[in-house]
């Protein structure tokens, strides 16, 4: 429910000037989402949305530094909440998660933008993250590996 709460979020703030967490909170609830101002202000805080100087509304985060922070900081949440088993086929990883989790996962990633990772395919329980060579993808999982076990 958070993964697709979360991206209905998105797609109101990329499609409306949206100001206040009440407003964001009604149009939720006309898309037949109910969510508490509590639960909100933590999406809002886990999407990395920023409010816009020129209007006020919220929108992603720029391609900026403090961007790319938040993106990372959010990635190894996820991966140290979701990840339980990598397995690398030349450059494939299976990322194993308990059921209902590969998708919150499968975001975070690819919404990290990382420069090894060309693609990812969500399941249920099951992330196919798709890179450009085996080094690469060694590499990637020697790091997810880390970060799961939270010493990254």
């Amino acid at each position: 429910m958070k993964a697709y709460r979360q991206s209905i979020v998105l797609d109101l703030v990329d499609r409306e000037a949206i100001s206040s967490q009440e407003q964001l909170r009604r149009r939720l609830h006309a898309r037949g989402v109910a969510v508490t101002q509590a639960t909100l202000s933590r999406d809002i805080k886990e999407l990395g949305l920023v409010k816009r100087a020129a209007d006020g509304a919220y929108s992603r985060p720029g391609p900026g530094a403090a961007a790319g922070v938040v993106r990372d900081t959010q990635l190894r949440r996820a991966v140290a909440e979701y990840l339980r088993r990598i397995t690398r086929v030349q450059q494939l990883l299976v990322l194993r998660t308990d059921p209902g989790q590969a998708q919150p996962l499968a975001v975070a990633i690819d919404r990290a933008l990382l420069p090894e990772v060309v693609g990812t395919i969500g399941g249920d329980d099951t992330v196919l993250l798709v890179t450009p060579d085996g080094r690469r993808a060694r590499t990637l999982a020697r790091r997810l590996e880390v970060w799961a076990k939270g010493r990254g």
